[in-house]
């Protein structure tokens, strides 16, 4: 039994998702704090530059989270049922696959990055500046995916204030480097990619604690890679892949279409957009993540009561965020765009505040979707958890994207993610309705 996540649960709610929630905020503040030193070290072209890298760090980001969530998910389960040694093999199988897949994005990327560039979308402009952040960036592919792997394992290890620690200390140590980096010692895109790289490394450093305080249960352990196991954990990390993948994909497709009707400048105003809207999607992930150790346990336990209520208050806790989300982005649109515009261009800051305006509306259904698949893939539902986040990060984007691009021009653009978050919220709320009623069962019987 897990004393840590004991007790009434609106109080371990709290307890869980609060730090979680601030610690992903302060995490995605480093992507936030690279585009505006950017925006305003390099100009236009450094912007739409780093909208064009991030799509393939957002494999990267993906691929740790995957890896992170899914495993620690399968480590609660073992954990709550007093396997100690299950949950060890599961944590030693989880580095060993991340430790895999850094060493090929790193290798690939230095390959490829020049190609991979001009695939993305850039041109002479904007190539040099794109393959230099990739190139630097990804040469610390190591360090970001184990950060991604100790992160859920330290917090569902029942140190979810550790965790935030973390996060936080990378991502402020960030800011203060971009500043550095970019407006100080004038390094452009290099500095930027240095100061984003160092992040996971001081977090790593934070989450030490956790073991030299010998706080932690699991460790470590000398075992051959088991297939199994990590195609299982990776299963039920799959719905966390797909949700920041989606936000490459919408950013590789979006990238290509603007540049047809608006060029680089419409790239950078997507820019800005994008990385605002990083932000915001960090709160539900935040929350999401937040709520896998309490779901996953109650889930281990076999207390139908208590999991209703964590989904209940996850509901309710990403419908207030994206209210309060939309009312600050519609009244702070235009001082938010001209904060990104060094070289105050008028078009830049209209096409980036009427984007924020309509793009952020989709954050009414996002919230619940996000939080939904999270929770499915918590208490081993992961068809249903992949259901929801492909249905928003693939189907219903590629769905609306073209034909709405072609009736609407760059408004089409922007409705895209409201009208595929509203289709896609269809789906979530079949999906709840058929697992409230089958707690209800369990619950009654």
């Amino acid at each position: 039994m897990d004393a840590s996540l004991e007790g009434p649960v609106g109080r371990q709610f709290v307890r869980y998702v609060t730090p979680n929630v601030l610690g992903m905020i302060a995490m995605s503040a480093y992507i936030l704090a690279d585009t505006f030193f950017i925006a305003n070290g390099v100009g236009s072209d450094g912007l739409a530059a780093l909208n064009f890298a991030i799509v393939v760090w957002t494999v990267m980001q993906a691929t740790g989270l995957m890896l992170g969530i899914g495993g620690a998910t399968k480590f609660q389960v073992f954990k709550s049922q007093g396997d100690a040694d299950a949950a060890s093999r599961t944590f030693s199988n989880a580095v060993m696959l991340a430790l895999f897949a850094a060493a090929v994005y790193l290798v690939a990327v230095n390959l490829f990055a020049t190609p991979v560039s001009y695939a993305l979308g850039a041109d002479s402009d904007t190539v040099g500046l794109t393959e230099t952040y990739l190139r630097v960036l990804f040469g610390f592919a190591p360090f970001f995916l184990m950060n991604n792997v100790l992160l859920p394992f330290v917090r569902n290890d029942g140190s979810p204030r550790l965790a935030m620690g973390g996060m936080v200390l990378g991502s402020m140590a960030n800011i203060a480097l971009d500043y550095l980096f970019i407006m100080v010692f004038g390094w452009g895109m290099f500095g930027a990619a240095f100061a984003t790289g160092i992040a996971p490394i001081l977090s790593m450093a934070v989450l030490s604690v956790h073991f030299l305080k010998r706080r932690n249960t699991f460790e470590f352990v000398k075992t051959l890679p088991d297939v199994r196991l990590m195609g299982g954990f990776a299963v039920l990390g799959a719905s966390s892949f797909i949700v920041e993948i989606s936000g490459g994909v919408v950013l590789l497709i979006f990238n290509l279409i603007i540049l047809s009707f608006e060029g680089n400048i419409g790239v950078a105003a997507y820019g800005i957009v994008a990385n605002i809207a990083f932000v915001a999607t960090a709160l539900f992930v935040g929350t999401a993540q937040g709520i896998q150790p309490l779901a996953s346990h109650h889930y281990a336990q076999g207390d139908a009561r208590n999991l209703k209520r964590v989904l209940r208050y996850a509901l309710l806790t990403a419908l207030v965020i994206s209210l309060v989300l939309i009312a600050v982005v519609w009244a702070l649109s235009e001082p938010l765009a001209a904060a990104f515009n060094r070289d105050d261009d008028p078009r830049l800051t209209a096409l980036a505040a009427e984007g924020m305006r309509l793009y952020f509306a989709g954050y009414l259904f996002a919230g619940a979707n996000i939080v939904s698949a999270a929770f499915f893939s918590a208490v081993e539902q992961p068809g249903r958890g992949l259901a929801i986040s492909i249905g928003r990060g693939f189907v219903a984007i590629v769905a609306f994207v073209f034909a709405f691009a072609a009736l609407f021009g760059m408004v089409g653009v922007w409705i895209t993610f409201p009208a595929a978050e509203a289709a896609t919220a269809c789906l979530t709320a079949y999906f709840l309705v058929r697992f409230s009623k089958a707690m209800g069962c369990r619950h009654a019987g």
